[in-house]
């Protein structure tokens, strides 16, 4: 009986996958911004949407996507530039919201947490489907890890359950850890720094993901 995926290769992608899980990025961060409501069903909200969005890309994989990045690589620029712009966007309303300096407790910044759970699980939705790092993810990540003497439908689904499993696993300790410690989060000073580091590393992620998105495709028209 033929494995859907190459044993070697899947060992691999396990502990790359592993890594890239626990690594903060705009998702993990998301999902502690919404830990922070104090709510834990904001928490799995969020988480959903975030991995809605996984699935559809791994769908898309399935059908050659990755593919056509690869072989029209201004494509994948492009996807990088308009995601960075997102975050750009998610990371300045933060950052603005911790320059409030009124000296009370203030609602979560409604560029990261909405009011409503299906609010929450589209602002996830949003993040992770234009999320560069899954853009990164699918186009240079995941192809190594492929093989293409075996059906892609099956191996896309043991890649999709095994990402979504361990990125499940992760946001959700982030959003609950969040949730934990929301009081000490939501105290006036504490909640200043908090945007503020939060906005800048969202704004940073974007500034240097345009940089190099813009800096590529300068040297394909030259």
């Amino acid at each position: 009986m033929t494995l859907p995926v190459d044993p070697s290769k899947f060992s691999a992608f396990l502990v790359a996958m592993f890594v890239m899980a626990i690594a903060p990025g705009p998702a993990n961060l998301f999902a502690i911004a919404t830990g922070r409501s104090g709510k834990p069903a904001h928490v799995f909200s969020a988480v959903a949407g975030l991995n809605v969005a996984t699935l559809i890309w791994f769908i898309a994989a399935a059908f050659g996507l990755h593919l056509l990045i690869l072989a029209v690589p201004v494509l994948f620029q492009l996807i990088a530039v308009l995601g960075a712009l997102y975050l750009g966007w998610i990371g300045f309303n933060t950052f603005k919201g911790g320059l409030n300096l009124a000296g009370e407790a203030v609602a979560l910044p409604t560029a990261m947490v909405a009011d409503s759970l299906w609010a929450t699980f589209k602002r996830g939705f949003g993040v992770q489907i234009l999320n560069p790092k899954v853009t990164l993810f699918f186009s240079a990540v995941l192809p190594p890890f492929v093989d293409i003497n075996r059906p892609m439908p099956a191996q896309m689904s043991v890649f999709a359950a095994t990402t979504i499993g361990m990125d499940m696993i992760s946001m959700t300790a982030y959003g609950l850890g969040a949730v934990g410690l929301a009081k000490v989060l939501n105290d006036p000073h504490n909640k200043q720094k908090f945007d503020l580091l939060v906005g800048g590393l969202l704004m940073g992620i974007a500034a240097l993901i345009c940089y190099h998105a813009v800096h590529e495709l300068l040297m394909m028209n030259s």
